[in-house]
């Protein structure tokens, strides 16, 4: 294995050279920097974990929390997207990153436990639920958190805009001619409060009436619910023109129970998703959604993270919000007025 004293001698630098022009020390010149950073790259240097983490006390290792209630796990077709950015931006910055479990060695421990067990200097908390007992011992812990669509006080959170997805899939729908919109949303969480905040500020804004049998509380990630709401909204005596989905994924279902009316897309009832995977380019016809950006939001949970690790006496907590954008499919029939 290479070591500092391998690069001193093939650079004619001192040990403490090279490892200042390793470390970035200012007083390196560049010339001497760019030759031993060279030198150890075609060395295959590899610095001493255990030694570094002696010296800054920085492990470079971040833990991220994620619980998906519908079991789906990494297959998860939005949240894979950001765990999969969350991987490569904390690669990009010199981190690894372990999945944050109740359990080690088959011993159930809190996630707190966990994390100091794996030495995590920080945690990306993705998806679990945020008002558990465990989570909020872990947020109000000495580790370092950012969190993904849930605000606590003193913690940094990046927001994807659920109220203006929400909203304007909501005007998309007015703007076609319909004024009978049901709207099929998640489990209670902040973001489903959000969605619909932002559902009924546009037909607050088009002075549309809103009809609470219109709005049902379904399931997210969850097809088979979201047929069985479908089913119930299409029987009510006066049935929706047009019927928004918590997510893409449940649209299958969707589908499924307007089918089973007899009924199709977009002929007879016009639909909308929310998230914007590919399943949405792919199913027939093309599924009007919103698009999350979720590449954006899991590299600014990392970078927003590495900050407070690196930096903990000057990084503010701070809510960061990431934008979306409509994506126009050919779910969503125009009706004369």
């Amino acid at each position: 294995m290479t070591t500092i004293k391998d690069i001193s001698r093939a650079c004619g630098v001192s040990p403490a050279t090279v490892s200042k022009a390793l470390n970035g020390y200012s007083e390196i010149s560049k010339e001497t920097v760019d030759l031993v950073r060279r030198t150890a790259k075609e060395m295959h240097y590899m610095p001493d974990a255990a030694a570094r983490l002696l010296k800054t006390n920085i492990s470079h290792n971040i833990g991220v929390l994620f619980e998906d209630g519908t079991m789906s796990g990494l297959t998860h077709e939005y949240f894979s997207l950001i765990l999969n950015s969350v991987k490569r931006e904390a690669e990009k910055l010199g981190y690894d990153i372990t999945f944050i479990s109740r359990y080690i060695g088959g011993q159930e421990v809190s996630f707190l436990e966990h994390c100091r067990y794996r030495r995590c200097d920080g945690v990306v908390i993705a998806c679990v639920d945020f008002e558990s007992a465990p989570v909020i011992e872990l947020v109000r812990s000495e580790v370092p958190i950012v969190t993904i669509d849930y605000t606590f006080d003193n913690v940094s959170c990046i927001l994807s805009d659920n109220i203006e997805g929400a909203r304007q899939l909501t005007n998309h729908l007015i703007e076609a001619g319909h004024r009978k919109i049901a709207f099929v949303h998640g489990e209670e969480s902040s973001v489903t409060g959000k969605r619909l905040n932002g559902y009924y500020r546009a037909l607050e804004e088009h002075g549309i009436p809103v009809r609470e049998e219109y709005v049902l509380t379904g399931r997210y990630h969850d097809p088979e619910v979201a047929e069985q709401m479908t089913r119930k909204l299409l029987q009510l005596p006066d049935p929706p023109t047009a019927i928004m989905y918590p997510d893409d994924f449940s649209y299958l279902g969707g589908i499924a129970g307007i089918n089973s009316q007899g009924l199709s897309v977009p002929e007879d009832i016009s639909v909308t998703g929310y998230d914007g995977i590919k399943l949405a380019s792919v199913v027939h016809p093309a599924l009007t959604t919103w698009h999350q950006d979720a590449d954006e939001i899991g590299r600014q949970s990392v970078k927003k993270l590495v900050e407070t690790i690196e930096h903990r006496k000057t990084s503010e907590a701070e809510q960061i919000y990431v934008s979306g954008e409509l994506l126009g499919g050919y779910s969503v029939r125009t009706r004369e007025a």
